[in-house]
């Protein structure tokens, strides 16, 4: 297990968690927000992309709910060209996030603002981190209330940014700064 809060459980994804992703990743309801209705992913196309390689700096997790698994969680160190794209300096240490609740009967159950919150605590307080950042889409309002719930502010509109079912939606660049750290 890569950590605990509360009820929450985060942990590396494992061979064994294929099968549960691709079908959330089948689900049109959650690729409404995450992927797109147009891409379900098939068994093989999870183990291709999601399984890590031991040179993977993303940590790609699992979030198990009162030992259920429920969620998908990925966590990742920004790259240069990210670092620019956001306005961050090439030495900060500056991580990224994306999330999604796969079964959907526990949407809108306050759940997803304890995972955001506890992989704050996490990449915060272990991995150092000066900030996080994300890019939701615009119209993703319930994920945006949630992430600014847990502390994160809309910095700036980026315009046509992700594909998605085949049309380049605007996201927003939203930010996380963790105070007690610098640089």
């Amino acid at each position: 297990m890569l950590f605990q809060q509360g009820e929450l459980s985060i942990r590396y994804i494992t061979e064994d968690d294929v099968q549960t992703l691709s079908n959330w990743l089948s689900n049109p309801e959650v690729l409404r927000f995450y992927e797109g209705r147009d891409k379900p992913q098939s068994v093989e196309q999870v183990r291709e992309r999601y399984i890590s390689s031991s040179e993977d700096k993303e940590k790609k997790c699992i979030v198990e709910y009162k030992d259920r698994a429920i969620s998908y969680v990925q966590m990742y160190p920004l790259d240069a060209e990210w670092k620019a794209l956001y306005g961050y300096g090439k030495k900060e240490n500056v991580w990224g996030m994306d999330q999604f609740i796969g079964e959907t009967a526990y949407w809108n159950r306050g759940i997803g603002t304890e995972l955001v919150q506890a992989v704050i605590t996490y990449i915060s307080n272990k991995l150092g981190a000066v900030a996080i950042a994300m890019d939701p889409r615009v119209r993703n309002e319930r994920a945006i209330r949630c992430y600014e719930k847990c502390g994160f502010q809309k910095v700036k509109l980026l315009k046509k940014h992700e594909l998605h079912e085949g049309v380049l939606e605007d996201c927003w660049m939203m930010e996380y700064k963790n105070e007690g750290r610098v640089g």
